[in-house]
């Protein structure tokens, strides 16, 4: 497989971000809550599909 640049400066941004977290999922979780939190206007809506919630029919 060949390497894509734009998939090789993703994963360097997001080991950069990860660093600045400590490494810490905790830490990282919060940083990306935040982030969601700043930006909302590009978040998409989540939309609930009953069919979705339902439980799954019987064979």
């Amino acid at each position: 497989m060949q390497d894509d640049p734009a998939v090789e400066r993703v994963r360097e941004i997001r080991h950069q971000i990860s660093q600045q977290c400590d490494h810490d999922p905790k830490k990282l979780v919060a940083y990306y809550m935040r982030l969601q939190e700043r930006h909302k206007e590009r978040l998409l809506e989540v939309v609930k599909d009953e069919k979705l919630t339902e439980a799954p029919a019987e064979a």
